[in-house]
């Protein structure tokens, strides 16, 4: 992509119908605070028809499942040593995981991770407090940082799609100043995702496989970054719209 040439965003099907919407919301903020919820629901249909008409759109599929290999990765050394604030948590993250590379999805994945340590510091407010006592250079809990991993792979398709909310709001009327459209369609699309995501917590506390009975030295369980690691494909494949299943409200299987 060229300096001189400026992204557009997608277009064509249900991006151009989602743009159109954006372009035709109701002047009462109410109702088009409404509206926005099921734009972004179009908007996250929409990728995933492109994601599956090719998985290489756009290099998201690649860079998600990248950077949640290094999560994962990252994930074992807070465990052991945490940080002693949430921007020195933030950065640690972004430079082990967030990259430095110039594309759409790279700078999604960077606002994913920082949407990421929001959220978790909201849901788990005792980080905070390990945070500013020193507690968390210990090392970060686990549910915590499974959370971190769930909240990631949503912040990322979500703050990929404020990428293009952004470049479809040039023709939106002025009450999109009061409903803020893309953090309203950036929530609403990271909420949806983060149903569909499991943890790799719950995954390490399920019950073990049955092995065969005569094995006298049975391997050692996997983990919490192994685990994290080994559910890369299928949680990226959830999020972007690979995998779909009844679960998720649309029927499918794998593409």
């Amino acid at each position: 992509m060229g300096t001189s040439t400026r992204w557009k965003g997608p277009a064509g099907g249900r991006w151009s119908n989602a743009s159109r919407r954006l372009a035709r919301l109701p002047e009462q903020p109410a109702k088009a605070a409404q509206r926005l919820e099921s734009i972004a629901d179009d908007q996250l249909r929409a990728l995933h028809e492109t994601l599956r008409a090719d998985r290489s759109a756009f290099g998201l599929y690649d860079v998600a499942c990248a950077a949640g290999e290094q999560l994962a990765r990252v994930m074992g050394s807070l465990a052991a040593e945490g940080e002693e604030s949430a921007d020195a948590l933030l950065t640690r993250l972004i430079r082990g995981v967030g990259g430095d590379g110039g594309t759409l999805a790279d700078a999604a994945v960077r606002r994913g991770l920082a949407t990421a340590v929001r959220d978790v510091r909201a849901l788990h407010p005792e980080l905070d407090h390990a945070l500013d006592t020193g507690a968390a250079r210990g090392g970060i809990a686990s549910d915590i940082l499974c959370d971190l991993y769930r909240f990631f792979f949503a912040g990322l398709v979500a703050e990929f799609l404020r990428s293009v909310v952004a470049e479809h709001l040039k023709l939106a009327v002025p009450v999109l100043i009061a409903v803020d459209p893309e953090e309203r369609i950036a929530g609403s699309v990271a909420n949806t995702v983060l149903g569909w995501l499991p943890s790799p917590c719950e995954r390490a506390d399920a019950p073990p496989e049955p092995g065969p009975a005569a094995d006298p030295s049975p391997e050692p369980p996997p983990t919490l970054p192994e685990i994290a690691a080994s559910m890369v494909p299928e949680v990226v494949g959830r999020a972007l719209g690979l995998t779909t299943e009844e679960t998720t409200g649309r029927k499918g299987a794998e593409v």
